[in-house]
Formats: C-alpha cells, structure tokens, sequence
C-alpha cells in the first residue's frame, strides 16, 4: 500500500449539519499542501459500532489516519476508548495530562469537574499530541507497523493549532513529506467562469503547475497548482504562469490568495491617502460591513448613510424629490445624487452608492428584481454610475451581495485609473 491519508471526522452534530465541517477542509488542503496523497474522507455519529466500521475501512486502505473529534469529557465523546477497543489495548492515564488540565482550569479560576479526567486516558503505547489551547489532548498512534493514527478535538481552532505546532514537523521528521504542493488563487470580478475559462484555455492543460478554473459566490476563480521538492521551487513555477494570465486578463483579476475586494479598495485607498463614504438603501450596510471588515479600514473609510426610505435620502443626502419624483429611487440619478450627498455630509474623496430592487417583491417590467443602481462621486467632482441587472433570481442576499462586490469593483478600477 502506498502511503496515503484518511479524514475521519467525529461527531453526530456533523451529520445533522448542525455545524459545519470545516475541519474536513482545513486538513484536505494542507495534506495536499505536504503533497500527501489522501483519497477519502468520512464522518461518522458518536457511536462506537459504527466508529469501528469506519475505522476497519480505512485501515484495509490508508495508513495515516487523521480523526478529529470525540475527546471532550462528556460520555459521547468516544474516540479514544473506541480506538483502544478496537485495537485491544487498554487506556492508560497520564498523570502530567491530569495536571495540565487542572492548570488550565486554575488559570481560569474554575475547579476541574470530575469529569474532564477521563481526557487524561490515552491507549496505550500511544504519545500526546500537546493541545495548548483547550484542555483534550490528542495522540500520536502506531498501533501496528505502517499503520500512523492522529487524533483532534474538534475544535477548529485547537485542532488547527495542533496540526501545525506537532502534527506537520512529526510528519516531516517521518519522512512522510517528499515532496510540496502549493497553490495560488487568482480572483477575478466582473467576468464570468466561462469566458475566464475561454481566454486561458491553453493554460488549462499544463501538468505542472496545472491550472483550474472555479466560480464562487459572483468572482471567477483560476487556481495554480504547482508540485515540486520545496515551496520556493513550486513557487518558482508558479510565477511566470501568475504573472502571464494577469497580463492577459488585465484588471478583471483583482487580487490572490486570501485578497477580498474591500482589502483590495482598502490598499488602494490608504495607497492614495484618501477617504470613503458609502450611502445605501437595498443593501442596508451590507457594504459598509465589507469594508469594515477589513482590519484597518478606520484608515480610509469614515462611515455610511442608510437611506432605505426616500424621506432620509431626501432629509440626509439632499437628493432632489423632483428627480425621485420623476425617475423612482431605483435610477441612475439617484444613485448619483446619493453619492454626492454623503460624499459631501461626511467630506470624503470618494463615495458610493447603492440603490436598487433587491426583491422578492417590488418588481415590475421595466424595473425587474435585480435591477442596481451604483453611483460614484470622484474627488474631482465627476460622477459615474453603473447599472446592473442580476438576473436569474437566486434570492434577496444574493442580489445584495453582488451589488455590494459590484460597487467595490466599480471604485477599484477607478482607483487604478491613471491621474489625469
């Protein structure tokens, strides 16, 4: 058998998708980050018959088996003594386990419940895996010869933690990473994954680094692959094909990696040493919430006006109830007339606005749900706006979410905009 990975994720409250299994993802990619092969994945409920099942599978074929979940104190968290059961070994306590968790509890001024000790039981043979952040340790198992168990509270955070302070150099010491595997993700706005697709097709059958496309949530996504000895090599591939498919898709690719289109705008901005304002109505701050996400945004960004009725849009940003009168809230001169007025109540460089129908309701024929307004006022005093028409319904959030991206990209490639 050749060496390859297995996820087993624990817990009843997965299957019932009461939460979501995000350890599953973090331990895909960076298995596959360490080119570590790993071909399944299961999750399994708090049951030991059926822990067993899984784990009898995944031994006839993987031999790195890496569970998360089950080592809380309360009676259903059940992997360490179904994993001793099922390999016939008994559990052992370990007294500095014991301690570290009673220190952990004084820490916080809380008396360990009788309970927690069972956290102190491993199988036995098998060593700590240290958990520096909660109180359940994890172990490192070789219950028989080419056969390596790993075990994670389920926890993300913990577990993450875990992964990469002792999990990842035991590897690396083992001699289970031979090779590294690393990823760039380019982001795209404004054009979709199938044109995306049409103009780099040459690049989609390279081997190495390979390059696929993807779409998520309105941005087209192209992911360069490259395998090779060490992360500086794969990094040396993956460059000139980065660098070639920007220069061929020009400003629809926004950013890389963990980019988002407010970090991106929030560079630009403090790049520039200017400020934003927002005004809003169908989005309801959802666009101020983008921007404020980003750490730092304080910087550049000096707040927003929450227009939703036509008497605060007239009230607060001065637009002209002539213009409302005649052309409805959901126009391109009100979306003007929005920007301009928040840009000069909250005196910033620049300022957007959004201004549309974000439905399920509120449509008609020549005003269908999904149809967006977006203004921008310059420093220079220009206006611009845009118009956006979301079609294929796919509910209220989704139209407020392409609008709120929409508006970000519509300033960034104004901020990359020459100076006049």
């Amino acid at each position: 058998m050749d060496n390859s990975a297995e996820i087993i994720c624990i817990g009843t409250e997965l299957l019932l998708g009461d939460i979501l299994n995000s350890n599953a993802q973090f331990l895909a990619r960076q298995l596959a980050s360490l080119g570590i092969p790993h071909y399944y994945e299961s999750v399994v409920g708090d049951n030991p018959t059926r822990i067993k099942q899984a784990v009898a599978l995944a031994c006839e074929r993987s031999n790195l088996l890496l569970f998360t979940g089950g080592l809380g104190p309360t009676p259903d968290d059940l992997t360490l003594e179904t994993l001793a059961d099922f390999f016939s070994v008994p559990l052992v306590e370990h007294p500095e386990i014991l301690a570290d968790i009673e220190a952990k509890f004084a820490q916080r001024g809380r008396v360990m419940s009788p309970s927690n000790r069972k956290q102190a039981l491993l199988p036995q043979g098998a060593a700590v895996l240290p958990n520096s952040l909660g109180t359940a340790p994890g172990i490192i198992w070789e219950p028989r010869r080419g056969l390596l168990l790993m075990t994670f509270p389920g926890v993300p955070q913990e577990m993450q933690s875990m992964w990469r302070a002792t999990a990842v150099p035991y590897l690396q010491a083992q001699g289970w990473v031979k090779e590294t595997m690393v990823s760039r993700m380019l982001k795209f706005w404004g054009l979709s994954e199938s044109a995306m697709a049409e103009q780099v097709a040459d690049y989609l059958t390279l081997s190495n680094p390979t390059v696929a496309p993807y779409a998520s949530h309105g941005e087209a996504k192209l992911r360069i692959t490259a395998r090779a000895s060490s992360t500086a090599a794969a990094l040396a591939l993956i460059e000139p094909v980065e660098t070639a498919i920007k220069a061929r898709l020009g400003l629809d690719c926004y950013g890389t990696d963990e980019d988002t289109l407010a970090s991106v705008v929030g560079a630009l901005l403090l790049q520039s040493q200017q400020t934003l304002a927002v005004a809003e109505s169908c989005t309801g701050g959802g666009l101020g919430q983008m921007i404020t996400a980003v750490a730092g945004s304080s910087a550049y960004f000096l707040g927003g006006i929450i227009a939703y009725d036509n008497a605060v849009k007239v009230n607060l940003l001065h637009v002209d109830p002539a213009v409302l009168e005649r052309e409805g809230a959901v126009s391109s001169e009100v979306a003007v007339q929005m920007a301009l007025g928040v840009q000069a109540a909250l005196k910033t460089d620049w300022a957007l606005s959004i201004t549309g129908i974000a439905g399920p309701a509120g449509g008609s024929d020549t005003k269908p749900v999904g149809l967006v307004y977006i203004g921008l006022a310059t420093p220079t005093g220009q206006t611009l706006s845009f118009k956006h028409e979301f079609a294929g319904f796919r509910g209220r959030d989704w139209v407020r979410h392409l609008s709120c991206c929409s508006a970000l990209d519509g300033l960034r490639r104004q901020l990359l905009q020459p100076a006049a």
